[in-house]
């Protein structure tokens, strides 16, 4: 079975939106992902931004990317008009998906179901608004498989329209960092959840 391209995939929904800007809310985890994300999406989409993240094992840290995340999109030119929509925080959504697989192996199915549980409130928020599209900014991560992401956001799109992506093609996870040291953005090093932290813990030791 041939490797899906998803550059390709996303270079053919902006071919065919002819210079139109489409709706698009972006499910964002975090400032410097959103970075390069945001400056190359808000070329060919109207964007907005959903930062629903129950995985986040605190409030604390919750509010801190969240804070980043606002001040960027309003000092950066190419985020202006952008919206940042937050639900509010409920870590025992994510607990409750993720119950039964605390020990599955960092990347497998304990990490599978909290995409399917972020993207389909992103499909669901941008079905209820009224937006064309919804996407990710997850797939920057050359940790994350853009394929499973996709996938993700394929089984939860309903009536509307899911924007298939690897932002980090094109050298735009590197131009995550760039933008991350220009504006100086808080950069964590794990996903937010206590199982992903507890595993970089053992790593660590």
């Amino acid at each position: 079975m041939n490797k899906i391209n998803w550059q390709n995939e996303t270079d053919k929904i902006i071919r065919g939106l002819n210079g139109r800007k489409a709706q698009l809310l972006l499910h964002a985890c975090c400032a410097p992902c959103s970075s390069a994300s945001l400056e190359y999406l808000t070329e060919h989409f109207k964007v907005d931004i959903l930062f629903y993240n129950p995985n986040i094992a605190s409030s604390a840290e919750f509010l801190k990317r969240l804070s980043e995340l606002d001040r960027f999109v309003k000092e950066a030119p190419f985020a202006s008009g952008v919206r940042v929509m937050a639900p509010e925080y409920c870590h025992s959504e994510f607990l409750a998906a993720a119950s039964g697989l605390e020990d599955a192996l960092e990347g497998g199915v304990r990490c599978e179901k909290c995409f399917l549980l972020r993207l389909e409130k992103t499909a669901r928020t941008a079905e209820r608004l009224g937006y064309e599209y919804f996407g990710t900014t997850l797939t920057i991560s050359p940790l994350k498989n853009a394929g499973l992401i996709n996938s993700c956001g394929e089984r939860t799109a309903g009536n509307v329209m899911y924007l298939p992506t690897d932002l980090k093609k094109r050298g735009r996870y590197q131009r995550s960092i760039e933008l991350s040291r220009e504006y100086s953005l808080y950069r964590q090093n794990y996903c937010g959840c206590e199982f992903s932290a507890s595993m970089l813990n053992m790593t660590a030791k």
